[in-house]
């Protein structure tokens, strides 16, 4: 899927060795998310080679159901160039985003998503909709998906099997004391 239009044509570059670069970061976000009790979501804004904003989930930290990674990152990259649109930019997140972080990549006038896993379940650029191809948004992001996949999906794997683990624990612990 490629949803290039004139307003993206000042994004970084396709380039599959620097897409990895940049997705080996937000990974390295998820994990930080993951450290703190969030689900493993990480997301770097990227304009000309340099980083210009990143975060990873917070919605349990912050109280807020909004502070995905992507709204995260695209709110620090904004800050860092002190305009809300970040025309130029790529984003990478290592799970694709969701239908409310896919209208704030249109508003923000993101150039390009590159993102890793797939989310069947919300993913709103492939998986359960394809926003982002609306032909009357006034604006459309060139999309790149797959990026380090299964390293994104291990991630969310790996976070979950450990919550299910914890959560067992607790219930069989449970039935124990009160034996």
């Amino acid at each position: 899927m490629n949803g290039k239009d004139p307003q993206s044509a000042g994004s970084d570059v396709c380039d599959p060795a620097t897409d990895e670069r940049w997705m080996r970061r937000a990974l390295e976000l998820a994990a930080a998310g993951a450290r703190a009790g969030e689900v493993p979501v990480g997301a770097v804004v990227v304009q000309a080679g340099t980083v210009i904003g990143e975060g990873y989930n917070r919605p349990i930290a912050e109280q807020d159901p909004t502070a995905h990674a992507e709204i995260v990152a695209l709110r620090a990259a904004a800050r860092a160039v002190g305009n809300y649109r970040l025309t130029g930019a790529t984003l990478y997140v290592t799970v694709e985003p969701c239908t409310m972080c896919a209208g704030a990549l249109v508003h923000a006038r993101i150039g390009r998503v590159v993102y890793g896993a797939p989310e069947p379940r919300s993913g709103a650029i492939e998986s359960t909709d394809r926003v982002l191809d609306n032909t009357a948004l006034n604006h459309r992001p060139a999309i790149t998906g797959g990026v380090l996949a299964e390293d994104c999906a291990r991630c969310l794997r790996e976070f979950f099997a450990v919550r299910r683990a914890a959560a067992a624990a607790e219930s069989t612990s449970l039935k124990t004391s009160a034996s």
